[in-house]
């Protein structure tokens, strides 16, 4: 028989670093970190402008199942955010209107879901963040056991209990806690580089100068008639 847990202790980043990596958004954390990190686009958002950046509290359940998830509640802190991944692929409806109300009295910022999600009009009213696989009012179960603050895949990333998360409108992506003090840093000065450039252009530089990429369409052989 397979082993399910429930791991209470999660190791977790400075609120700073989370901050940080919110603010620089999910595009730059992710050319931060090596273009590496960066979850199944087909994961969307529900609402509009969002962001967020959190520590992953991982669950994985039984598809058509959501019982792991109101487990998890109980080990969530705030700042957290809840990551789940179902053991084969599914679209049911995983989380509504009333689990995030639980969760988001726990101090959760938000979810990511490697299935589906309902009640997504009361979701936005309630300004509670959610990005998932696919919007279904197939309800679910409680019937199955699964694991939280374990090691899981979602949306073809590993994402490990405390990892760093940071989710926007152009998607999610996950920062080993390891390298999330150093891809913050770089995350900053990437930010500080574009300011620079976007000054340049909005003065009406062109990118094919500013990037000396003239030299490069000669050699590649692009002409200009």
């Amino acid at each position: 028989m397979s082993r399910h847990v429930v791991v209470r202790r999660v190791d977790r980043v400075a609120a700073e670093v989370l901050a940080g990596l919110a603010a620089a958004g999910v595009s730059t954390v992710h050319e931060a970190d090596g273009r590496r990190g960066a979850l199944d686009p087909a994961l969307r958002p529900i609402q509009a402008g969002a962001r967020i950046a959190g520590s992953a509290v991982t669950v994985s359940c039984h598809p058509g199942d959501n019982l792991m998830i109101h487990a998890a509640v109980e080990v969530c802190a705030p700042g957290d955010l809840l990551v789940v991944t179902t053991t084969s692929p599914s679209t049911d409806g995983m989380l509504g209107e009333l689990l995030a109300t639980s969760l988001a009295a726990r101090g959760v910022i938000g979810v990511v879901l490697d299935a589906g999600v309902r009640d997504v009009a009361d979701l936005r009213r309630m300004g509670f963040p959610v990005w998932a696989r696919a919007v279904s009012p197939q309800g679910t179960v409680k019937a199955s056991p699964g694991s939280v603050n374990v090691p899981i895949v979602c949306g073809g990333q590993l994402v490990s209990p405390g990892d760093p998360v940071v989710a926007d409108d152009d998607g999610i992506v996950v920062v080993p806690s390891a390298r999330a003090t150093t891809v913050l840093s770089s995350a900053q000065k990437r930010t500080a580089a574009e300011e620079a450039k976007r000054t340049r252009l909005a003065a009406g530089e062109l990118g094919l100068d500013m990037y000396d990429l003239r030299p490069l369409l000669t050699r590649l052989g692009v002409e200009y008639q």
